[in-house]
C-alpha cells in the first residue's frame, strides 16, 4: 500500500492553500473541502506512486492532485478524451488544460492520456496507487472506470466524484457493493465526493452506501426543482445555488 499516513502540519496546511489558490482560478465543480481530501491523499503517497485521474477537464483536479504529488515525486496520469461538442469543447478544453497546468506549474508531475479510460485500462500494466473517478457519468462508463481497481494493493485509496449526485454513477457504485466479491470498503462523503479503499467490505459498509441513498433522492428532487424553476423550494431543501448538486 502506497500511503504513508503523516498529519496534517502548518507547513503542510499552507501547502494546500497556496494549491487551491492555482486549483480555484479554473474552471470546474470541484470544492475546496474536495479538492483538499485529494490533495492529503496525494500528498501521502510514497514517492514514485501514481496517481490516476479519469476526467480531467480542464485541470482544476488535476492541479489539486499534482501540487501534491510533486511532493513526492509521483506522478498524476491524467485520462480524458476530449470528446468534440458543446457539452466537452474538445481540442480546445485540452488546450485550457495543458495551459493551467503549466501556469500551476505542475506539468512535471503529469502525464497527459488523451484517450477514453477503458482503453488506457487495456494497455496498462504498472500500479496505480490513487484512483481519482470523474468520468462520463453514465453507469457503463462508470463502472469500467472502477475497473482501475485491479491495478490497485487493499488499502489505496478511490475518489468518486458525483457519487450518490449522479444517477449513473450511484447506480454504478450500488451495483460494485452487490457484487459477490466487492472491491471498495465505503470511507466518507464530501458533498458528492465519495472516499473508498480498496478491499472487501463488511456488511456494516455495505450498508453505510445504502444509507446514503436518502442523499441521493434529496439530490435528485432538487435537480427536478431546479428544471421546473422552483429555486425556493430548493432553498428551503437547503441548496442555494443555481447549479445542481456537486
Amino acid at each position: 500500500m502506497a500511503i504513508a499516513e503523516n498529519p496534517p502540519t502548518p507547513a503542510a496546511d499552507r501547502g494546500f492553500t497556496d494549491a487551491w489558490k492555482r486549483a480555484d482560478r479554473i474552471a470546474g465543480w470541484l470544492t475546496r473541502d474536495q479538492a483538499r481530501d485529494l490533495w492529503v491523499a496525494a500528498r501521502n503517497l510514497v514517492p514514485g506512486s501514481t496517481v490516476v485521474e479519469i476526467g480531467s477537464h480542464q485541470g482544476r483536479s488535476t492541479v489539486a492532485l499534482a501540487s501534491a504529488a510533486r511532493e513526492s515525486a509521483s506522478t498524476v496520469v491524467a485520462i480524458d478524451p476530449f470528446v468534440e461538442g458543446a457539452m466537452f469543447g474538445g481540442q480546445q478544453t485540452r488546450k485550457l488544460f495543458e495551459r493551467h497546468v503549466g501556469e500551476a506549474g505542475v506539468a512535471s508531475a503529469v502525464r497527459l492520456e488523451a484517450d477514453y479510460s477503458a482503453r488506457v485500462l487495456d494497455r496498462w500494466s504498472g500500479d496505480v496507487h490513487l484512483l481519482y473517478i470523474d468520468g462520463k457519468h453514465d453507469y457503463w462508463s462508470c463502472t469500467k472506470d472502477i475497473g482501475w481497481v485491479v491495478h490497485m494493493s487493499e488499502g489505496a485509496r478511490v475518489f468518486v466524484h458525483d457519487a450518490f449526485s449522479s444517477l449513473g454513477v450511484t447506480s454504478s457504485l450500488l451495483r460494485e457493493q452487490l457484487r459477490r466479491h466487492p472491491r471498495l470498503r465505503f470511507r466518507s462523503r464530501s458533498g458528492s465526493l465519495a472516499a473508498f479503499v480498496v478491499g472487501a467490505p463488511s456488511v456494516r459498509e455495505r450498508i453505510s452506501v445504502a444509507g446514503e441513498l436518502a442523499w441521493f433522492a434529496r439530490n435528485s428532487l432538487i435537480k427536478l426543482l431546479l428544471r421546473l424553476r422552483l429555486r425556493p423550494i430548493a432553498r428551503a431543501l437547503g441548496h442555494g445555488s443555481p447549479y445542481d448538486p456537486y
